[in-house]
């Protein structure tokens, strides 16, 4: 995936029933273990890149909540 914008974090055992239903879905996403995102122990985040407000509008019913601003990448020169 080219740009994250924002994501949402999930407990492990929820990660099979969100990866088939997001696929069903056909919504672009990844899964992200501690990289850029703080994570609490047992948690995973789904990450997503702009997506139309309906199609946002969607994740947030599935995930329970809104999505989390993806921290922007930083390169030191």
């Amino acid at each position: 995936m080219d740009h994250k914008s924002f994501y949402f974090t999930v407990p492990w055992d929820e990660v099979h029933y969100l990866k088939e239903t997001l696929s069903t879905m056909e919504m672009p996403f990844s899964i992200e273990q501690k990289d850029a995102i703080v994570l609490e122990e047992g948690q995973v985040a789904f990450v997503f890149p702009t997506v139309s407000a309906r199609h946002y509008q969607h994740l947030r019913e599935l995930f329970g909540e809104e999505g989390k601003l993806y921290p922007e990448e930083t390169s030191s020169t």
